[in-house]
């Protein structure tokens, strides 16, 4: 599926729910932040996922459904490695990007920059709390 495609089908809340992967979160956070200023796309990120969450029944719990800081915290870390690596190793799609920085792909990269206790903090579902164990990447 093109980048468009897939886009549209998250946007309508038909991307089939077995679709949703890790992959498919950087897929799209890469293509809002690849079109729009950090805190638009943020904000685009924010709302898609909980609305697909919500339109795919995913039930909110201390560990499952939306969390605020891990999408804040991956935002972050996708838009660094886009910036720091766009004018050198510049890339034609979502899917190219996922597999040119597979530091991304993992869903326990944030480990580096939290501990379990302050990511699934229960504050940490609803707003942003910053990392304890290293300072999140730059991004402007």
């Amino acid at each position: 599926m093109d980048d468009r495609s897939f886009l549209k089908s998250f946007e309508d809340l038909t991307l089939p729910f077995k679709q949703w992967t890790h992959r498919a979160h950087v897929k799209m956070s890469y293509l809002y932040l690849s079109s729009q200023p950090f805190d638009v796309a943020l904000d685009r990120i924010r709302s898609g996922i909980k609305a697909y969450n919500a339109h795919n029944n995913v039930p909110e719990s201390p560990t499952s459904g939306y969390n605020e800081t891990t999408t804040v915290a991956f935002a972050h870390l996708i838009a660094a490695v886009m910036r720091a690596y766009d004018k050198t190793h510049p890339v034609k799609s979502a899917d190219e990007f996922c597999d040119m920085h597979p530091q991304v792909m993992s869903k326990h990269v944030l480990r580096f920059f939290y501990s379990p206790q302050r990511r699934m903090h229960p504050l940490a579902k609803t707003q942003f709390i910053e990392p304890d164990l290293a300072p999140p990447p730059r991004i402007r």
